[in-house]
């Protein structure tokens, strides 16, 4: 694994590529260079100001978080650091990078307005539900059964990664929302220590890193989280084929998740191919379909149902008799627009030839004729247009 992870780095000059440095974030973050980073996920203290011990109705102690990283003497205090880290954050992200940040009512609000402060620009609040949430024992508010990410850009400017169909087809087809159902981290994936208990109070399930990955970075990109702890991040960022960046001031955290990470294997590349976008695909347009022989000028295309005729022409427009004999011509999407009395239409879908006794649409054609012409990186100029 070492020796992997050495190969890793040697393409990014002075990147701790698949290293966890321990120490103080802000002093670790400092050296990291500047646009550097293509995603950042914190999950920093949530200050959950706790001053006494959390009974249950039969009078055992919660086991929850009362840890000294925890612990700050005001909320003044608690933004003066808070802030730093965000603008040490900011500072290594590329142009185009991006931030996760997760909290509890008890902090993301005091992050969301450091976060705008400091020049990030949000893309979406997201609310993880728990299935399975800590009871309120005391039952004198609600149950608090959520907790806030926020997804932000480095700037307003920032064109950050969103890979809108790879969520969208995991999710069967329905736009991936903005409210995310896991339960709290618990059975075989909770780490815990020698004496049976958990190795970190706010683990955080592997499913919430796994989205997050798949959803806002590509395979290969570098992924920095500044409050380590166990290592979930690093876990979930080497099955995924991402390259990671951990930092953690706590020994005991920095120990377990060396373990883990050291027993994750990267799955193959063809696994970790996500579905691209159409708008990513090398753009062809009709017109580079019919110089290569593939619908020949003359040739009848229609609607789906047959009803509505249009003719090719040589220059990969549209023909159609109008009112009056007029002949109305265009674009395979202006004239599909126009003969349905629409201002739009997606000419792609709406047009289909005939293929053994099959009517299909011409949107099939493009990607044999991207195999013909070899587009499989930056598209020819004289093809961007459609």
């Amino acid at each position: 694994m070492g020796e992997r992870r050495r190969r890793r780095s040697s393409g990014s000059k002075c990147l701790p590529i698949g290293q966890l440095l321990e120490g103080d974030c802000l002093e670790r973050l400092r050296e990291i260079p500047s646009e550097s980073i293509d995603l950042v996920f914190a999950d920093p203290p949530y200050n959950l100001q706790l001053d006494r011990e959390l009974l249950r109705p039969n009078n055992t102690i919660v086991d929850g978080v009362d840890d000294a990283w925890d612990k700050f003497q005001s909320f003044a205090d608690y933004d003066t650091f808070s802030r730093a880290w965000l603008a040490e954050a900011r500072r290594v992200l590329k142009p185009n990078g991006a931030i996760w940040v997760i909290g509890s009512y008890h902090n993301i609000f005091r992050l969301g307005t450091a976060l705008q402060d400091l020049g990030f620009w949000l893309q979406n609040d997201v609310i993880w539900r728990k299935v399975n949430p800590m009871p309120n024992f005391r039952g004198k508010r609600f149950t608090n059964a959520h907790e806030t990410l926020i997804w932000a850009g480095r700037d307003r400017h920032s064109r950050v990664t969103f890979n809108y169909d790879a969520l969208k087809a995991g999710n069967d087809d329905v736009q991936m929302r903005s409210d995310w159902l896991y339960p709290i981290c618990s059975g075989p994936e909770r780490l815990k220590d020698d004496g049976g208990r958990k190795a970190h109070p706010t683990q955080k399930p592997e499913a919430l890193l796994h989205r997050i990955l798949i959803g806002t970075t590509n395979p290969g990109e570098i992924v920095l989280d500044p409050f380590f702890g166990t290592g979930t991040t690093g876990a979930v960022a080497e099955r995924l084929g991402r390259r990671w960046i951990g930092i953690e001031r706590e020994r005991d955290y920095v120990l377990a998740a060396k373990e883990r990470i050291g027993k994750e294997e990267s799955l193959s590349t063809a696994a970790l191919e996500t579905l691209r976008p159409r708008r990513a695909e090398p753009r062809v347009g009709f017109g580079a379909i019919v110089e290569l022989g593939m619908i020949r000028p003359g040739a009848r295309v229609c609607d789906q149902r047959g009803r509505i005729w249009a003719e090719v022409r040589a220059d990969g427009s549209l023909a159609q008799p109008g009112p009056r004999g007029v002949i109305r011509q265009g674009s395979i999407h202006r004239l599909g627009a126009e003969v349905q009395g629409k201002s739009a239409c997606n000419g792609w879908t709406f047009w289909h030839y005939e293929s053994d006794g099959r009517r299909r649409p011409i949107d099939a054609l493009r990607e044999e004729a991207r195999l013909r012409l070899g587009l499989v990186g930056d598209r020819p100029a004289a093809l961007a247009a459609e």
